[in-house]
């Protein structure tokens, strides 16, 4: 087989997606939140690019479309800098979950986002998994129907053709299209992948350098390295929902990945594939090819403001309880600022109280980092550790707007929910709770064992109290302020949120139930204690017992006729 250049030297490709867009992660982020996350992306690849100069060579940047779209003026660069960028998919999902069809549209957005940036042709694809030549050989008709010139997603095992180890020409309808495998050695009872990224930083590198230091002197066709810009991020923030498993996948010996990188620069002639196929590549770098101007290099376009927006709307107030929550706080501040945006369309602007619970790691010092120049932010430092009840009730106290909401620093339950709950607190409504375990709510990631606790605890209150909820602990709700300021509560932990509800549950308060998806927190720990927290609603579901049997109702709201609201949300575009 003969390969297009006369001097194969290897191929070294550069995976450019972000720590949360990881195939790793992918049953606990969804695409939707992706903007609510630190992006570091463009710090990493910045980091590889200069590492790239520094050894004078050229490489292959599989970009995702999204990635394009949000900063082209980082692609611009990249290429720029005298480097092939090529396809990753837009939004790194699995080939298991897109029809040809819906290959073939992914291909042209992402191919359209790049080209726009770059003004070059995309000539490759590397797809978000690892393919099967017996499973998924039927991409190479679509790749090449779309002009595409190689492929380099597949994965050979020992099943499989020898030639098929390698890079090699396949025949379709349209037109031939290369295949550059991922680089693999023998090891006789099956192929171990030599090629980067994970299998270099878990496996002993002694083993693989001698396994690509064989492959140099004995195979024609290139190797192909690569590696993804966060593997050169050591700092990156840690997604502790992930399972055991996929956080070792992830993040074990990501120190070790900049030493392997430079040992194999320093060891091995590298180029991008495009160059090893004499593909040309020209471009104007002044303007894009749709005639859009990008500005320096490494900037987004400028976005004029919305001037169509309200000055104001009707003022909404949102509590955050935080303890202990640093790793939490970048995201979400992007969380808040998108929620901020929806609330503005609905007609209600915005304003924010974040109550720092005592917390001992840094968490007062990066609320006022992220929030303390915003004027439409207030920080509250508690003296002592109350619990999030507690600090919730500081919050209404110190809110000035008769609508307050509080949600969960962690974002379990998603704030751009909150344009559809906020609507449902009508005339003669005190509350609106968040309600995963009504029939059209839904819960995700969440441990089986803390469902089991909190669906007990709602069956006995549902026994307990006027209002027949599904949930009754949820601290992701919409309160009207008046209603809760005269609350007096005797427990301020994680079972003072059922006793906000309870409390004004025997008041004669009106509560409206918002089904709501519960997920598992990303980020830090949970700081709720299980045996504390069982033995807290017992205590608590016990005195609101006696409460309603002796008739105690401290104050009276009259809103006529006792009514529960059940309010199915609207489906969320975001």
């Amino acid at each position: 087989m003969s390969f297009p250049s006369s001097n194969p030297k290897h191929l070294m490709t550069v995976l450019v997606e972000d720590y949360f867009q990881v195939g790793a992660f992918e049953k606990l982020i969804q695409e939707r939140n992706w903007s609510n996350f630190e992006p570091r992306y463009e710090q990493n690849t910045r980091k590889a690019l200069d590492l790239l100069d520094s050894y004078d060579t050229k490489a292959t940047f599989f970009v995702l479309g999204w990635i394009a779209d949000q900063n082209p003026g980082l692609v611009r660069e990249i290429a720029s800098r005298g480097h092939e960028v090529a396809s990753r998919g837009y939004y790194h999902r699995s080939l298991k979950n897109l029809s040809p069809e819906e290959l073939r549209e992914d291909l042209r957005r992402t191919n359209a986002a790049i080209e726009a940036a770059t003004g070059q042709k995309v000539a490759g694809y590397r797809s978000a998994e690892k393919l099967s030549f017996a499973r998924d050989s039927w991409i190479f008709d679509v790749l090449a129907d779309e002009g595409m010139a190689y492929d380099a997603s597949f994965m050979p095992s020992r099943r499989d053709a020898r030639e098929l180890r390698f890079a090699h020409r396949v025949e379709c309808e349209s037109g031939d299209i290369w295949e550059f495998p991922y680089s693999t050695t023998d090891l006789g009872a099956g192929l171990l992948p030599i090629s980067g990224g994970n299998y270099l930083r878990q496996i002993p590198f002694s083993l693989a350098r001698h396994a690509i230091s064989r492959w140099d002197r004995t195979v024609e066709q290139p190797f192909v390295f690569y590696f993804h810009v966060w593997e050169l991020d050591p700092e990156q923030p840690r997604i502790s929902a992930a399972t055991l498993y996929n956080r070792l996948r992830h993040y074990r010996r990501l120190e070790k990945m900049d030493w392997v990188v430079r040992t194999m620069l320093e060891s091995y002639e590298f180029q991008s594939i495009a160059g090893s196929l004499n593909i040309e590549q020209t471009a104007t770098l002044a303007d894009d090819p749709l005639g859009n101007s990008f500005g320096p290099v490494g900037t987004r376009p400028v976005v004029e403001a919305d001037t169509r927006r309200p000055e104001a709307g009707v003022p909404v107030t949102v509590v955050v309880p935080c303890y202990n929550e640093q790793e939490t706080l970048p995201y979400l501040k992007n969380t808040l600022s998108g929620v901020g945006n929806e609330l503005a369309d609905a007609g209600y602007d915005m304003r924010v109280i974040f109550v720092d619970d005592k917390s001992k790691d840094a968490t007062l010092e990066t609320m006022h980092s992220l929030f303390g120049d915003d004027p439409k932010a207030t920080i509250i430092e508690h003296a002592e550790n109350k619990g999030v009840a507690g600090a919730i009730m500081t919050g209404i106290h110190a809110a000035e707007t008769e609508i307050v909401c509080s949600i969960d620093c962690d974002c379990t339950f998603d704030p751009f929910e909150l344009p559809r709950m906020v609507p449902l607190l009508t005339e003669g409504v005190d509350m609106v709770t968040a309600s995963p375990y009504h029939k059209d709510g839904g819960v995700r990631n969440v441990p089986g064992w803390r469902l089991l606790l909190s669906k007990g605890a709602s069956f006995i209150y549902r026994r307990v109290l006027h209002s027949k909820l599904d949930s009754y602990t949820a601290c992701f709700r919409v309160y009207r302020r008046s209603s809760m300021i005269g609350l007096e509560l005797e427990e301020t932990g994680y079972h003072g949120v059922a006793e906000m509800l309870g409390r004004l549950d025997l008041k004669g308060g009106t509560i409206v139930e918002f089904p709501t998806v519960l997920e598992v927190r990303l980020f830090g720990v949970s700081k709720m204690r299980t045996l504390n927290t069982i033995g807290g609603h017992v205590k608590l579901m016990s005195r609101l017992a006696r409460m309603r049997a002796l008739g105690n109702k401290p104050a009276n709201i009259d809103h006529g006729e006792r009514q529960v609201i059940s309010a199915a949300p609207e489906e969320h575009p975001k």
